[in-house]
């Protein structure tokens, strides 16, 4: 995986140790949209998100016009680049590296929760997050 992010230790570390993260999208007008909270995990030195709703999702929706926006999670506040997975030539191996920190990091929920978070649907909605 090529690594092109430039977290921190600290903030890599405080962001994949919270439980959730919270999203602003950054609309065309430059304002950004409501704050939702969502999971997050950590693959080796980047952040990735997605969506347990899969593509119809309202905030993953408002993701589509900038692919910009601002997290807070774990004491962190960044304004962020979303960056989709679709686009990236492994995305599948990620993919796969993404469904197990999803497994691990929040495996004490529901079964039927972790297979919605790791479903072809909701797959298809991975975004990394850079810093910007």
């Amino acid at each position: 995986m090529t690594t092109t992010t430039t977290w921190t230790d600290d903030e890599l570390d405080r962001i994949e140790h919270a439980e959730e993260l919270d999203i602003a999208s950054l609309r065309s007008s430059g304002t950004l949209s409501s704050w939702r909270t969502i999971w997050v995990v950590r693959v080796d030195d980047e952040i990735y998100v997605r969506s347990v709703y899969g593509p119809g999702s309202d905030w993953y929706r408002g993701t589509r016009g900038r692919h910009e926006g601002c997290i807070a999670a774990g004491g962190v506040t960044k304004d962020v680049a979303l960056l989709d997975l679709a686009d990236e030539t492994d995305a599948d191996e990620i993919n796969e590296a993404v469904d197990a920190a999803y497994r691990r990091k929040y495996g004490h929920y529901a079964p039927s929760i972790i297979q919605a978070i790791t479903s072809d649907t909701a797959s298809s909605t991975t975004m990394r997050l850079d810093p910007r």
